[in-house]
């Protein structure tokens, strides 16, 4: 998510960004805190006067859709539509990270002040060829929606002629994983049931027990690495950093900080790049969280030579995601704003569905996924 000033020069301008929901506090003044209750009624307000404005059109009827998202020449389609709070409780919707209470309680309050999930939960599931045959046909005819943005990602939106075929396709998979999303489903879940306690009169069969989501294959998606900086060298030198770091492994110099397999780091300190590969004997292949190269490096490196504690509330260190590269990592040390930078190799989708499979919770900020679902194109009301 953006923060204000990045949302506020986004939308500058633009009255129809769906920002004026997402991110409503660009429309207040910058000193208000941000869980005053008036960004939650600035953000409902806003997300009214689109549905009765015309910015966004209701479906008289119970709809699914696919959504295309092109990058770089690389497609993935999904199927956009609502999955039930019970799945997502019962692991049906399985869960690889530990979301954060503030986060949830801002989410939750979101959902319930808008009466509306405003953005769709990024859900995966293994390929089926039945649903990539279907999801084929129904991409023949004419697209609803079709242009690209300023990211350069191309979107395209088909509404399904069958959507009952869909339904009874999705039950035959057992499971499906949290992709990205795992605050605003947890927050949805979690609406859901204070809305269910609320109501005497509870069905089960009310909108409030569903949540929006996107499915997708997982052989279509593409994970980028989510690199870490941090602002100090727990006082070391530089030398003495590069000491420890080859007590770990081979350490050269090199010009590509970008690694190109798992277990190996790209290491920027001192105004250098250097290649630092761990000794594959040395680590549990087996286990899918202690073999995963962002426990490795906090395991090895983060922690005991450079002290970080909490990886999620240390303010020692900050992770860069997706297409910013090592590029930014190299320039947020030069800047003098942190003292090294971190290059991983991304993550495989196998690697997150096996840490999910076994209950497990892998590090913070470990999945960076592109291209990014576009927010406005999809919201679900709960009532």
């Amino acid at each position: 998510m953006v923060d204000r000033s990045e949302a506020h020069a986004l939308a500058q301008g633009n009255p129809f960004s769906f920002l004026h929901v997402g991110r409503s506090d660009i429309d207040l003044p910058p000193t208000i805190d941000p869980y005053d209750e008036r960004i939650y009624l600035k953000a409902r307000d806003n997300l009214k006067a689109f549905m009765t404005d015309g910015t966004l059109m209701q479906e008289r009827d119970p709809s699914l859709y696919l959504y295309e998202l092109t990058m770089d020449g690389r497609a993935q389609v999904g199927v956009v539509g609502c999955v039930h709070v019970e799945d997502y409780e019962q692991d049906v919707i399985k869960k690889h990270e530990r979301t954060r209470k503030d986060k949830e309680d801002d989410r939750t309050r979101h959902v319930l002040t808008l009466n509306a999930n405003a953005e769709p939960v990024f859900l995966t599931y293994e390929p089926q060829p039945y649903l990539a045959r279907m999801m084929a046909d129904g991409m023949r005819g004419n697209p609803l929606y079709d242009f690209t943005s300023d990211d350069g990602v191309r979107h395209r939106v088909w509404r399904v002629r069958d959507p009952d075929a869909y339904v009874d396709s999705f039950r035959r998979i057992a499971v499906s994983y949290v992709a990205d999303g795992h605050h605003r489903s947890a927050s949805a879940w979690r609406a859901g049931n204070e809305r269910k306690a609320a109501n005497r009169s509870h069905s089960g069969l009310e909108e409030y027990n569903w949540f929006l989501a996107v499915l997708f294959p997982s052989d279509q998606l593409h994970i980028m690495p989510y690199n870490r900086v941090v602002r100090d060298l727990g006082g070391l030198s530089v030398d003495q950093f590069l000491d420890r770091l080859r007590a770990l492994g081979s350490l050269t110099e090199t010009l590509r900080p970008a690694p190109d397999r798992p277990w190996v780091f790209g290491v920027y300190v001192g105004g250098r790049w250097y290649r630092l590969e761990l000794d594959p004997a040395t680590i549990d292949s087996i286990d899918p969280i202690k073999s995963l190269d962002a426990e490795l490096l906090y395991s090895r490196i983060l922690h005991p030579v450079l002290g970080i504690g909490d990886i999620r509330a240390d303010k020692r260190i900050d992770f860069v995601g997706g297409i910013r590269g090592p590029a930014e990592l190299q320039r947020r040390v030069d800047s003098g704003e942190m003292a090294v930078g971190f290059a991983l190799y991304p993550v495989r989708i196998e690697q997150v569905m096996a840490v999910a499979d076994g209950g497990g919770i892998m590090p913070p900020k470990t999945t960076w996924f592109e291209p990014k679902l576009k927010s406005g194109l999809f919201v679900h009301t709960l009532d």
